[in-house]
């Protein structure tokens, strides 16, 4: 992340690395990838420090897809790649579906 880009949040994580989202992404993703989580970085947070369910992806085993229930058969998704010791939030969204891959880590 550049120095002149303004940190939104940065938590850890139950792996034990923090993640983290610059407020011009974070702008991206809830304007263009999914306006459905836009007002919702608490709830993006709050799955990333008390996931459900941690599952690593099936095509990059450097990205976790970390997994919170918001109602029965509703999840917060968030996405997160670790590259270089940085981890930083690829996409967030809500899902009816857990992706595929290896569960490494359940609550």
């Amino acid at each position: 992340m550049k120095s002149d880009e303004a940190l939104l949040f940065k938590v850890t994580t139950p792996l034990a690395f923090s993640a983290s989202v610059n407020a011009k992404y974070w702008d991206m993703i809830v304007t263009i990838k999914h306006p459905a989580m836009k007002g919702r970085e608490l709830d993006v947070q709050e799955a990333l420090k008390h996931p459900d369910e941690i599952r690593r992806s099936k095509s990059d085993p450097n990205v976790y897809l970390f997994y919170r229930a918001e109602r029965s058969g509703r999840w917060i998704c968030a996405v997160v790649k670790r590259l270089n010791g940085d981890a930083f939030l690829v996409t967030t969204y809500p899902t009816d579906a857990l992706k595929e891959g290896e569960r490494i880590w359940t609550s």
